[in-house]
């Protein structure tokens, strides 16, 4: 086993399955920081020829979404961070190896993005709340968002989830789509582990690879064409 710690986000190497965690003792807000830690232990994960991914949040918080105090400081940080906040999305999304994620608490706006990008999603059990609450906090969800969300969520819980800022428990966020299995928070990076090891194990890496472009490339090649233009139009509402 290989570990390196940069900020708030650690790295490790745990046989075949690269394990990063975020717990930056706070609400694990997605800042330019962040966004850049994980990243590099995604690129980390590719040079070490991951099997898997695992990303696990801090006790009772994966993500609450982007970091306020930058998305209400100016239009012009607002969507620098959005960009950013996507591209990591994207990135996860057709990332070639399987991504799961443990999700440690709650999951909210970019948080669930994240959700919405992995490729396994295991709950903690309790009062969480997870979901794409931007529609009530004055933002729009950008269409990058939705995109995944059409993908991901069931299209029953589409419109509630995304234009009414439904936000779910975690038991109802399975019914929905944002998470795969709810366990027991203290078993739910074991589980994310347990199950990425078993992926690991299971899939060949040039298959998936390929069947990842079949699944999800035309999807995110179009995300991408429009992103200049999804990012430009975001505003924030008083």
């Amino acid at each position: 086993m290989t570990g390196s710690t940069e900020g708030a986000v650690t790295y490790e190497l745990d046989g075949s399955v690269a394990v990063i965690r975020i717990d930056d003792g706070k609400a694990n807000a997605i800042s330019h920081a962040i966004a850049a830690e994980l990243d590099r232990g995604l690129t980390q994960a590719e040079t070490d020829a991951a099997g898997a991914v695992v990303i696990a949040g801090r006790p009772g918080r994966f993500s609450a979404g982007f970091d306020l105090t930058v998305m209400r400081s100016g239009i012009d940080e607002a969507r620098d961070l959005l960009r950013v906040g996507a591209e990591l999305a994207l990135r996860i999304y057709t990332f070639p190896a399987p991504v799961v994620l443990g999700v440690t608490g709650h999951a909210l706006a970019m948080g669930a993005i994240l959700l919405l990008a992995a490729d396994t999603r295991i709950g903690a059990a309790g009062e969480f709340k997870i979901g794409l609450n931007e529609v009530a906090i004055g933002m729009p969800v950008p269409r990058f968002a939705t995109e995944l969300a059409r993908d991901r969520l069931s299209p029953r819980h589409l419109t509630a989830a995304v234009n009414h800022a439904r936000i779910y428990d975690p038991t109802t966020a399975v019914e929905a789509g944002y998470l795969d299995e709810v366990v027991s928070p203290d078993d739910v990076e074991q589980a994310a582990l347990d199950h990425a090891g078993g992926l690991a194990t299971t899939l060949n890496p040039a298959g998936f690879r390929r069947t990842r472009e079949h699944l999800r490339g035309e999807r995110a090649e179009r995300v991408r064409a429009g992103l200049a233009a999804d990012i430009a139009a975001f505003v924030v509402e008083p």
